[in-house]
């Protein structure tokens, strides 16, 4: 059994079939449980929905409460106490398995630095107190985040999409944080952490692995992505599956 961590699943399918259809792709492929991962308030209702009315359907699947750091609004300040607010009602839903993906992002010119950090501390706290582990979205920020996640006492939590320097590597692995590997991993030349510190994703439908470049990312492409890291930590399949799979569960609880 293969576990995706983080998908975006919920956004919809206009280009990759209906729900159905992917689900059943994942079930072919051996993925069996799929994390939807929110980033925005109105997104993650949407994650919510999505989960939670196919959980009924059977599915084994479940969803973060999410804000990425270039989604804010402009009335950010304004909006955020009502947006904490939807975001404590949204984690009493029985699928939510955590915050995120939250974090901060320096790639792009035209955020403002100081709203992303005021964003952050303020989820971090709630999960925190809420004791949710964190899907964090970390890019080009290392020097700024770290001094903020050291001040937050989080369960085990995952860097997602993890494709920065050997030293943050390092870093994050001295501080327990597991390392999210997608399709990045097959087609670029990224530094990656051991296999026991792992746990599989697509970032669905984005970052589609090789050899489907060019085509929609889908949850079952994880089995891909698995057959990747067969050869790249030169183990079976099934130690792949049963490691990354354990990883999954334990860390939310799934």
């Amino acid at each position: 059994m293969l576990v995706d961590t983080h998908t975006h699943i919920h956004e919809g399918f206009d280009r990759d079939g209906t729900p159905e259809e992917v689900f059943a792709h994942a079930h072919e492929n051996g993925v069996e449980k799929i994390i939807t991962i929110g980033t925005s308030p109105e997104d993650s209702e949407k994650a919510r929905q999505f989960a939670e009315e196919w959980a009924k359907k059977g599915e084994k699947i479940y969803w973060t409460w999410g804000y990425h750091p270039n989604m804010y609004e402009e009335k950010f300040r304004e909006t955020l106490t009502n947006d904490l607010n939807m975001a404590l009602k949204a984690l009493e839903s029985p699928q939510n398995v955590g915050i995120g993906e939250i974090g901060l992002d320096y790639h792009f010119d035209g955020f403002d630095r100081e709203r992303q950090r005021e964003l952050l501390l303020e989820l971090l706290q709630i999960a925190q107190d809420q004791k949710k582990p964190v899907s964090f979205h970390i890019r080009e920020a290392f020097d700024d985040f770290w001094p903020i996640f050291d001040n937050f006492h989080l369960p085990t939590s995952v860097l997602h999409s993890y494709s920065d320097s050997k030293k943050n590597l390092k870093i994050a692995l001295e501080k327990d944080l597991y390392i999210g590997v997608n399709g990045l991993a097959t087609f670029a030349d990224i530094v990656h952490a051991p296999l026991e510190r792992i746990v599989l994703e697509t970032d669905a439908p984005y970052l589609t692995p090789a050899p489907f470049r060019g085509k929609m990312n889908k949850p079952g492409y994880v089995r891909n992505i698995a057959e990747w890291a067969s050869e790249y930590y030169k183990v079976s399949i099934a130690e792949v599956e049963k490691i990354t799979t354990k990883n999954a569960e334990s860390i939310y609880k799934i």
